[in-house]
């Protein structure tokens, strides 16, 4: 858990979710329109999983993505850029060097907005064991250095081969009992006034006795994202569509 809090500003946009790749692109224009100032946050925080690979140490993921990358990294240049690892996305502080990138290990962030105490998460820190397991592997830089390798020899096979089954993926799936979930895997664990996390793609915000929390949409879904209003509203974020489909 990181021990210096990061600001939250008014008008910051915040994406989840974007599962982003050359199959799905939908999320390249809203970056166009921030990077042209066609639309002009304060703040820009991504939540996980903006892409459907992108492995620091993988360098055909990286090649793969390297437009909205560039975008990314020239808005970081004149916006503070806030960037939580997701499962899909990880390693990547030497891919945007100018952002502020927490990995699984520093999450969830302690952030401050206003006189707010907020938890930021991707959402897919702690779990059972089997998933810290698989977590821990897919992140091991053993395991990465011979993923790389192998992606090599194969031709990029596997990578493609996960990008075409990653496409299909439904990204609006109902979340059964979902509330009581959250009550037992977070309510007696942090004591904030908001919990905000992605990873599970529900859209929906309740209180629990310690906190306000919010689960946001999957941009993937029907290209939301969310911008930060007025803490005196408890829902805290306000719902956008990008403007711009393909």
């Amino acid at each position: 858990m990181s021990h210096n809090p990061i600001v939250i500003k008014e008008g910051a946009f915040i994406v989840s979710d974007a599962h982003y790749s050359h199959l799905r692109p939908e999320l390249f224009y809203l970056i166009q329109d921030i990077h042209s100032q066609k639309i002009i946050p304060t703040q820009l925080i991504f939540m996980g999983d903006i892409f459907d690979a992108l492995f620091g140490s993988i360098a055909f993921t990286c090649k793969q993505n390297s437009e909205i990358i560039a975008l990314i990294n020239d808005i970081s240049t004149t916006l503070e850029v806030i960037y939580l690892e997701g499962n899909h996305d990880f390693n990547l502080k030497n891919i945007f060097p100018k952002a502020k990138v927490f990995s699984i290990k520093d999450q969830p962030v302690e952030a401050v907005y206003k006189d707010k105490k907020v938890y930021l998460a991707h959402g897919d820190f702690g779990g059972e064991f089997m998933y810290k397991v698989y977590t821990s592997l897919i992140r091991n830089a053993f395991v990465l250095f011979l993923l790389k390798y192998i992606d090599i020899f194969s031709n990029h096979a596997i990578l493609k081969k996960l990008d075409a089954y990653l496409s299909q993926k439904n990204d609006c799936k109902e979340f059964k009992n979902f509330k009581e979930f959250i009550e037992e895997r977070l309510a007696k664990k942090y004591d904030c006034d908001y919990f905000i996390e992605g990873h599970f793609h529900q859209n929906t915000q309740f209180d629990t006795a310690h906190f306000h929390y919010i689960n946001l949409g999957a941009f993937a879904c029907n290209q939301r994202y969310f911008i930060v209003k007025s803490a005196q509203d408890i829902e805290l974020l306000e719902e956008k569509n990008s403007p711009r489909e393909i």
